[in-house]
């Protein structure tokens, strides 16, 4: 592929690229223009941010093609995880809420399993009838979710404050010991738990020829590239979105987990893409290993690195779920280790998921 080609191609980095800069100068001068000026400049800064997630996305997608499962679903999830530590630990510097980590990762869960999963197996659903799957997989995600969640979001509740920094060391040995046994099993002997073989068909599941054509042909060097660029301007981005979000919203009566929101929502945008494209192909193993794969690489990833954080600065997050967010946990998890339970999902099933995320919704806009 030659430069302009790769260019051309990578418009959208280029314009977040420019945007950046843009932001970088004029800065001072939204912040003076008031409130309303700065939630604008933080709206076109977040859409900025998601077309650059999409094309991290994309290339993510394009090694996922070579590799296959389960290392491709693994590369995608991973990858929405960067972007969701990045832009966590850059508003953490610009934010003095102290919740904020808490917020973000349950929002991320509800976006991940009672948003993705939900409307892709809704969709999926109506157009196919019943989607299989290895169930192997899901209730591997969903007994990790839930372990991973209890201890570093319900049980540091009943931590005495004194003694925060003990738990919180405990939290992050604890988190990468379940990774590394995770991915152990992940691409090791039980890889296949995350596997589907799907039957042979006569001609390939529309949709599915591009994808697997563009694979071919695109260097992994070049989209290995792209994502770490990507990165790297969704950092430079977020930096300037959460100053001007944070201005913009500064004594609005907005709900406090809003911005919580607004990061999940950012990382989640290009996996909600990747799912629908494959619900509506028919290969629901996909969607239930990104879905629940990044759920739990949400977790588990995020928790160490903003607790080596905590431990560091000496200021310690509030990890431990409120009533409403615990309840709404267990009803999601409950709900998907009885749908996920049979190797098949469904409209209903979809259904059910996809009315926890509304409720989930309404909540947040009650400032629940």
């Amino acid at each position: 592929m030659g430069l302009l080609s790769l260019l051309k191609q990578e418009r959208f980095l280029i314009v977040a690229l420019a945007a950046g800069f843009v932001a970088y100068f004029v800065e001072h001068s939204v912040l003076e223009a008031g409130k309303t000026a700065s939630l604008i400049a933080a709206a076109v800064l977040i859409g900025i941010i998601i077309l650059v997630s999409t094309r991290v996305a994309h290339h993510a997608e394009i090694l996922a093609h070579k590799v296959g499962d389960p290392y491709g679903t693994m590369i995608l999830t991973l990858s929405a995880v960067a972007v969701e530590v990045l832009i966590l630990a850059i508003m953490m510097g610009n934010t003095s809420s102290p919740t904020l980590v808490r917020d973000t990762i349950y929002a991320a869960v509800m976006l991940d399993i009672n948003g993705i999963l939900g409307l892709a197996a809704l969709l999926g659903g109506l157009r196919h009838g019943e989607q299989p799957y290895n169930d192997d997989s899901s209730r591997t995600y969903s007994v990790m979710i839930l372990t991973a969640m209890g201890i570093s979001m319900i049980v540091p509740e009943f931590i005495p404050g004194d003694r925060w920094h003990y738990y919180s060391a405990f939290t992050i040995c604890a988190m990468i010991a379940l990774y590394a046994v995770f991915l152990k099993m992940q691409v090791g002997p039980h890889s296949y738990f995350f596997s589907y073989t799907y039957p042979r068909a006569a001609k390939p599941p529309t949709g599915t020829q591009a994808p697997q054509a563009e694979a071919e042909h695109e260097s992994a060097a070049i989209s290995i590239g792209v994502i770490l660029v990507g990165v790297l301007i969704i950092g430079f981005l977020a930096e300037f979105m959460s100053t001007f979000m944070n201005a913009g919203l500064e004594g609005s009566g907005a709900p406090l987990t809003l911005m919580a929101v607004v990061v999940a929502a950012i990382s989640a945008a290009p996996e909600i893409l990747t799912a629908l494209r494959a619900a509506l192909r028919n290969r629901m193993q996909s969607v239930v290993n990104i879905a629940m794969g990044a759920s739990l690489s949400t977790v588990i990833l995020t928790v160490p690195v903003m607790e080596s954080i905590a431990l560091y600065s000496g200021q310690p997050f509030v990890m431990a779920m409120t009533p409403v967010q615990t309840v709404m946990v267990a009803v999601t998890l409950i709900v998907a280790a009885i749908n996920l339970n049979d190797g098949q999902t469904n409209a209903i099933e979809g259904m059910t998921h996809f009315v926890l995320f509304a409720t989930f919704v309404m909540l947040t806009a009650l400032g629940l």
